[in-house]
């Protein structure tokens, strides 16, 4: 009898271990298909940092094949109170530019659209400039080390997503892209980005021209 309950008991004890070997694994599979959905969720309510509300109608992005330079003066057409100023042809010859230099990006010819006097100031990509959407994603979608954090945010519907800009001062004088917006920035003002708060505070506010650059093939 003995024999017989001590059998008993180590059937009984086999028999938990199995079920709790059974319930961990079940576990693990619904906690890991819990992450899992609350990922899909966080992607896919994700609102992307700086992000402004525009119209159905300036939802234009621009792409390497179509900068949608000339989108530009069609959309501040449907914005009152927003006037492109660009810079004169006597403008742009006092202040040194080359209306007809041609550079390099992305591995393609590039040459000068126009220029724009725009208000240029600077964030960072902490949450003292991007509060609570201080992700590193940009509102294109596009890390904020993209191009080595040499980037720009602007009004997407002056502006397009794509839209390549020289800003006087910033990075060399080089060509940059636009990849972000912000609430602040409308009409004729550009934020462009730096690693720290810090460095974007000695910026302040500029007002420059702004070289628009198009593909030349």
């Amino acid at each position: 009898m003995k024999d017989m309950t001590t059998q008993h008991r180590d059937r009984a004890r086999f028999g938990f271990t199995q079920r709790a070997v059974v319930e961990a694994v079940g576990f693990g599979a619904a906690l890991a298909l819990t992450i899992a959905s609350a990922v899909a969720v966080k992607e896919a309510n994700h609102t992307p940092a700086l992000v402004m509300t525009t119209p159905e109608s300036a939802q234009t992005v621009a792409t390497a094949d179509e900068p949608a330079l000339d989108v530009i003066t069609a959309l501040v057409e449907e914005m009152p109170g927003v006037e492109l100023e660009e810079a004169t042809p006597a403008e742009v010859a006092e202040l040194g530019l080359d209306p007809h230099s041609v550079r390099w990006f992305g591995g393609r010819q590039v040459r000068p659209a126009r220029t724009l006097w725009m208000t240029v100031t600077a964030y960072s990509p902490d949450h003292r400039s991007c509060g609570k959407w201080a992700d590193g994603i940009t509102a294109s979608n596009k890390s904020v080390w993209t191009n080595g954090m040499k980037l720009v945010a602007a009004d997407t519907r002056l502006l397009p997503f794509g839209t390549l800009l020289s800003v006087p001062g910033y990075d060399s004088d080089r060509i940059v892209p636009v990849l972000d917006r912000g609430g602040a920035i409308k009409g004729n003002r550009l934020d462009v980005l730096y690693p720290t708060h810090a460095i974007a505070r000695r910026w302040g506010v500029q007002k420059l021209p702004v070289t628009v650059w198009e593909y030349a093939d």
